[in-house]
């Protein structure tokens, strides 16, 4: 039998087992997490042994847990690992090296880091998935892929942010995007509200319609290799739908590259404003005080100029 121990960290334990690896010898494997850390830093080594996988379900359900940072020594993630944090929000696999300030060599999370099945099942709030290059963009995206677009495939250390990567993220976003509203449906209401909530079929298709809305504004907010006549048929959907507005409201309302992203399209007019901007009312003081700074700055220039046309 394996035997277990206890390594104590701020707000909780680490539970560690001894493994062996033909690749990388003996190392610790993470088996779980005991207490109520909202952030978590994994050690490199405990007791100068390296830490070489998280084990199968070793953080399931920690309902307090938002941030998690993974050491470069880590090359496999099990099965259904962080599955069902609800709050978990930003995971940073290190590269080897980058703890201590070395850059030139950064093997670890980029090269050897293996993930198991529904690693973030139900992690709805995650938003970043830091691995090999360590860009804002690629965790934002490699996130997304296991949450909104519910491609797990896409995780993928190796190949993330890569050109290929992106062009099959983007496949996956078009296929959502092009898949019908109602698709699913009937499913839903076959297994009854119990399991799925309401069998309303008009919230159901403005559901689907908001999933889509969602990977399309994160992919405009980072657009690397994104074809032009393809980023034009998204930003044509995402100003023809009502779900747009109402995700940036929803979702976004303290997030400025998200409300400037939705002026830049052209979504607010002066024909919408005033309904617009009674709908923000109080509770998203910087997208009010941006909207108002844009009828301004935009809309009333607009005003200027169609008075000197007269």
């Amino acid at each position: 039998m394996v035997k277990e121990w206890e390594f104590p960290i701020p707000g909780g334990s680490l539970y560690c087992e001894k493994i062996e690896s033909e690749q990388t010898g003996s190392g610790i494997r993470i088996t779980r997490m005991q207490g109520l850390a909202g952030e978590v830093e994994i050690p490199e080594r405990i007791e100068g042994v390296p830490i070489l996988a998280i084990g199968r379900k070793a953080f399931l359900s920690k309902k307090n847990l938002r941030k998690v940072t993974v050491p470069g020594t880590v090359t496999e993630v099990g099965d259904w690992a962080f599955a069902y944090c609800d709050h978990l929000h930003t995971v940073r696999f290190v590269h080897e090296g980058e703890a201590d300030g070395k850059s030139e060599e950064k093997s670890g999370a980029g090269t050897k880091l293996r993930f198991g099945k529904s690693v973030f099942l139900e992690c709805h709030n995650l938003r970043y998935v830091y691995v090999k290059d360590g860009s804002e963009s690629t965790a934002a995206l490699l996130a997304a892929a296991v949450t909104t677009a519910e491609a797990p495939y896409l995780l993928d250390a190796q190949e993330a942010g890569s050109r290929e990567w992106l062009e099959k993220w983007d496949a996956r976003m078009f296929a959502v995007l092009h898949s019908a509203d109602e698709e699913g449906y009937s499913k839903q209401v076959l297994c009854g509200e119990e399991d799925y909530g309401s069998t309303d079929k008009v919230a159901y298709e403005s559901g689907r319609r908001k999933v889509k809305v969602r990977l399309l504004l994160l992919r405009c907010l980072y657009p690397e290799g994104l074809a032009p006549e393809r980023r034009s048929e998204m930003e044509a959907y995402l100003r023809e739908k009502d779900e747009t507005w109402q995700v940036i409201l929803k979702e976004h309302g303290e997030d400025q590259a998200y409300y400037k992203l939705f002026t830049d399209l052209g979504c607010v007019t002066e024909d919408n404003f005033d309904a617009l901007l009674r709908e923000v009312g109080e509770d998203c003081p910087e997208l009010r005080a941006y909207l108002m700074r844009y009828k301004e700055e935009v809309l009333g220039y607009s005003d200027f100029f169609a008075g000197l046309q007269l």
